[in-house]
């Protein structure tokens, strides 16, 4: 099989092992810049560029596509689905997990839990004292939409300093959401890996000292855990709500349950293989194998 991942970075770690796990599968894999892809828009016959040449006799794509890039990278996602080429990640369901408002939304309407969340735009002091006050007051969480690894996450202790970064953050005309501060979860949260619908590894995030956000890049510790029915529940019908074959799903532990805080279409490899030693890299390509000749429609 001929497998095209769509990666700006061939040193980054989780296309290289998507590479070596194809490879080791016998598959032939082709890396594509999507940014660097020129699509070709005409009726009974949508085709890609790349380096000037014609994309031809790929029979499935694994896009790994940034925030920054989310715009142009799922419409080449969705030129390949035009193509009839399985993605193992659809571009609307890319879309729809990157927009951090609308998945919430989704996941809410689906009856899972979340954090509690507003979302205003309106910078009077009437509006912002209750939109803090609808996630329950202070201590409370900002984060602007367009934010990834933790960057643009805020925890403000108090009403005056929650109402200073929304007033500063509207003034730059930043689209952000204030959501309720769970405590008892200690500055830890889940991962739980899906694919194909099935939980393939899993892993807790701990926060270092003196810091809230348990992201890996911001010097968080991870380790191995078992997640209880409720939670494992939760995490597959996240990714399926939001039409993922591949998801990161984050879960806060909290007094009522797990919560979803979020869905991560292309989530990284390093932190749930180093955590769990599990080959997630190659449990993904045995998605793509299950579903070659599963074509998707125009």
């Amino acid at each position: 099989m001929n497998i095209a991942i769509l990666s700006r970075n061939k040193n980054l770690y989780s296309t290289r092992r998507l590479i070596e796990a194809a490879e080791k599968r016998g598959h032939n894999v082709v890396l594509l810049d999507h940014m660097k892809c020129v699509l070709v828009i005409e009726a009974g016959r949508p085709h890609i560029y790349f380096n000037g040449k014609e994309v031809k006799d790929i029979n499935a794509v694994i896009p790994r596509i940034g925030a920054s890039a989310t715009f142009y990278g799922s419409a080449v996602v969705r030129q390949f689905e035009m193509m009839k080429i399985f993605t193992a990640v659809e571009s609307q369901a890319l879309v729809r997990s990157r927009d951090k408002l609308r998945s919430l939304q989704i996941l809410a309407r689906a009856g899972l839990g979340i954090p509690k969340t507003g979302f205003a735009s309106s910078p009077k002091d009437k509006d912002i004292d209750n939109v803090i006050q609808s996630v329950g007051g202070a201590p409370c969480v900002v984060k602007l939409l367009e934010g990834t690894q933790g960057i643009g996450v805020i925890l403000a202790d108090n009403q005056k300093a929650a109402k200073s970064v929304l007033e500063a953050f509207m003034k730059l005309k930043a689209n952000m959401l204030v959501q309720e501060f769970i405590k008892e979860a200690g500055g830890a949260d889940l991962r739980v890996f899906v694919v194909d619908g099935q939980v393939v590894g899993s892993m807790k995030r701990q926060a270092k000292a003196g810091e809230f956000r348990s992201n890996l890049h911001r010097g968080g510790s991870a380790k191995v855990i078992t997640l209880t029915p409720e939670e494992r529940a939760t995490a597959i019908k996240a990714a399926k709500k939001l039409g993922l074959g591949i998801a990161g799903v984050d879960l806060l532990q909290s007094k009522r349950g797990p919560l979803v805080m979020e869905v991560n279409s292309s989530p990284g490899l390093e932190g749930i293989e180093g955590a769990t030693g599990i080959d997630i890299a190659g449990k993904i390509i045995e998605y793509v194998e299950r579903n070659e000749f599963n074509k998707p429609g125009e």
